[in-house]
């Protein structure tokens, strides 16, 4: 646990990331987390803007900054794209399986809600879900699951991961010489963190008192109370007939 933990510290490291890889590891990273269920814990925000910041700050592998952010967006993008392919194709071969456990994230409820959630935003939830952590994770696999058109998965899975990596990227990039930023970037990834999580936080909590509505506690009378109940509207019932 404690190297897992470490592990993830290091990858909000833009020393570290430069030591281990450079940005490769980064869209590493990127086609772990997309396409594979186990990737969900990686910080695939944070990291992304952290990788703008490094390309603001080296001339690798092109001595323009711009054409290397063109270069490595275009990369990381493209990691972001196969990632989803590769979770597509898993949801789609395994028939459901893993939903058939009906344990924890796994289970046939999530399975329906995400059949309805695609039903409803269509090519449009692939988009969203690229921007909300552990969501993105899952989205290409109950895409496959639900066996989403190829060709319009393909498509809003492009423009998807164009949209967020080049917009994440391209922030870290333009504060990326900036003073206040390298000296509070655990402050900035802190609070990207919280605005990618939120949402999914607020969700959750909102389908939790739903359901808690929808399935009111049953009281437990025990029987003998109930027969008594049931002898007393009898003689109330009686009486009042004997009084018309």
């Amino acid at each position: 646990m404690e190297t897992i933990i470490e592990f993830l510290h290091n990858l909000i490291d833009p020393g570290w990331i430069v030591q281990h890889g450079g940005l490769y590891i980064v869209a590493l990273i990127v086609f772990i987390e997309t396409g594979f269920f186990f990737g969900f814990f990686l910080p695939g925000d944070s990291l992304l803007f952290i990788a703008g910041m490094i390309i603001a700050n080296t001339l690798s592998p092109f001595t323009i900054p711009l054409i290397n952010l063109v270069y490595w967006v275009g990369l990381i993008t493209a990691a972001g794209v196969l990632g989803y392919f590769v979770g597509y194709w898993f949801g789609k071969k395994s028939n459901r399986l893993l939903f058939r456990t009906d344990r924890g994230l796994l289970n046939r409820k999530h399975l329906h809600q995400a059949e309805e959630f695609y039903a409803k935003k269509g090519g449009g939830a692939v988009i969203v879900a690229r921007f909300l952590p552990i969501i993105r994770t899952f989205a290409p696999i109950v895409a496959g699951m639900v066996k989403m058109n190829p060709t319009r998965f393909s498509y809003y899975n492009i423009l998807g991961s164009l949209f967020w990596v080049g917009s994440i990227v391209s922030a870290g990039f333009l504060l990326g010489e900036n003073a206040w930023a390298k000296d509070h970037l655990e402050k900035i990834i802190l609070g990207i963190m919280l605005i990618t999580t939120g949402p999914v936080l607020f969700q959750l909590l909102i389908g939790k008192k739903k359901s808690n509505s929808q399935n009111p506690t049953v009281l437990n009378v025990p029987p003998q109370k109930v027969r008594k109940q049931e002898i007393v509207r009898t003689n109330h019932l009686k009486i009042t007939r004997s009084w018309n």
